[in-house]
């Protein structure tokens, strides 16, 4: 794991059987990521998105348990391959109390040039996505 995210379930996240309402838990993903990219690897979306993005091109979820008003969760972001133009991660998020695994996704996010098109990751951030990598294999 690179990076723990930790979110508390809202009153805003849950639907009238007050559980989770599935889309929540892709918005607390993206949180998760958006933190990552900002305390992890020094490149927060807002200076990203000046003139390139990084929008995610393939999710795998899987629901595992359901999430109820007031849980404590911890997002799990694990780094598993950057490619030319992309990034794979798995993300897990785990009752924070119990360790007891809630949902699960695979992602792939590719960064854009100012036309949308893919584009090579700034040497400076492959750098240190490949150095974050290496440090815990």
């Amino acid at each position: 794991m690179h990076f723990t995210y930790p979110q508390k379930i809202l009153f805003k996240h849950c639907d009238p059987a007050g559980i989770v309402f599935y889309p929540r838990f892709l918005e607390m993903l993206n949180d998760a990521i958006e933190a990552m990219f900002s305390e992890l690897l020094e490149w927060p979306f807002e200076a990203i998105h000046e003139q390139n993005a990084v929008p995610t091109a393939e999710l795998n979820v899987r629901f595992r348990a359901p999430c109820r008003h007031g849980d404590q969760l911890e997002l799990r972001c694990t780094l598993n391959h950057v490619g030319r133009t992309s990034l794979s991660l798995t993300t897990q998020a785990v009752g924070a109390s119990a360790g007891d695994l809630r949902f699960e996704v695979d992602q792939r996010m590719v960064f854009t040039g100012p036309d949308g098109r893919p584009a090579p990751w700034p040497e400076a951030v492959r750098a240190k996505l490949n150095r974050l990598m290496e440090a815990n294999r």
